[in-house]
């Protein structure tokens, strides 16, 4: 082996070349059984996310259907200007934000706290029956749900008004036609479908605490209490930002499935939300250039809520893609 010369200048030294990893190959014979199963899912999002992506023209025109996309009038931004117009189109924009954002706040803040609590129990066959229990309302549909909530929530019979008026000296609620109460019920009953499963995210984060920090804390004579405000809240903040940060892309999405099928002409006020108003001008009143716009003004800025929110996202947790 050549030894290096002390006396050798610099920039006579030899000059090593970094060795890049090789990229891998792609091979087709070796892998399609993994393409086969992605393909589906392909095909699925390319008719129902791209496909349609031409139709947007018709936010820019005053479409009429039996001329087509090419002999229908441009009209430029007007369908827009509406927007910002039409009082209906900026209160439907703040129903949709004022319940995302109780949502998503509600949706950050329940399973923190119940993975807190649910950290402390020691009975592992009672912590793995109440894990199981809560997860099994995110997996049943808004349609099953919503007719469940509509029977437990009816003023005539109602089991929670039973309930309520038995135990206060009240008269029955109307939960689901009533403006500002619809907004309380559609933000308690989706935190309560979907708080157990959000909670696996925070379950990962506590296993992912070093044990020896724990029995280090128990030397110094920390109670649980201690352990908990020092230790375990810490060790969870880096995946709550990250959680919460990537949240803000939803602001705009306040859930079409559940408004959908609890709402009524009662609550259109206080309880539409974009998504709903959509449907309901662009497909039931066949005004499908105003309801273009408006879904096109929610993905523009979801889309850049998106970005915004991955940028923060990694800033402050170090969180990224690839």
């Amino acid at each position: 082996m050549k030894k290096k010369d002390p006396q050798q200048p610099a920039d006579q030294l030899p000059v090593r070349t970094p060795v890049r990893p090789a990229k891998p190959k792609w091979n087709l014979q070796r892998n399609w059984p993994l393409h086969l199963l992605v393909f589906p899912a392909f095909v699925l999002v390319l008719i129902f996310q791209y496909a349609p992506l031409p139709g947007l023209i018709m936010a820019f025109q005053e479409f009429k259907p039996w001329l087509g996309y090419f002999d229908s009038p441009f009209i430029g931004l007007e369908q827009f200007r509406k927007i910002i117009e039409i009082p209906q189109a900026r209160q439907v924009i703040w129903n949709t934000f004022l319940i995302s954002s109780f949502k998503i706040v509600f949706q950050l803040l329940v399973p923190f706290v119940f993975a807190l609590l649910l950290n402390e129990v020691r009975i592992m066959v009672f912590k793995r029956f109440v894990q199981s229990f809560v997860y099994l309302p995110h997996f049943l549909s808004w349609v099953i749900l919503g007719g469940i909530l509509i029977d437990m929530l009816s003023t005539d019979g109602g089991l929670i008004n039973q309930v309520l008026t038995s135990l206060l000296p009240i008269e029955p609620i109307f939960f689901l036609g009533d403006g500002d109460w619809f907004r309380f019920t559609v933000i308690v009953s989706d935190v309560w479908k979907d708080f157990g499963f959000s909670t696996i995210v925070f379950l990962a984060a506590l296993a992912g605490i070093d044990p020896s920090l724990y029995e280090a804390s128990l030397i110094d004579g920390a109670n649980r209490f201690k352990q908990a405000l020092y230790i375990t809240i810490p060790g969870m903040i880096p995946i709550t930002i990250v959680v919460g940060t990537l949240s803000l892309g939803n602001i705009l999405n306040a859930g079409f499935d559940q408004i959908f099928n609890l709402y009524n002409p009662l609550v259109y006020q206080k309880g539409d939300i974009i998504d709903t108003y959509v449907y309901r001008i662009g497909l039931l009143s066949g005004d499908y250039s105003f309801g273009t716009a408006v879904g096109m003004f929610k993905s523009i800025i979801s889309f850049v809520l998106i970005v915004a929110a991955y940028r923060m996202a990694y800033k402050f947790a170090n969180y990224r893609i690839f």
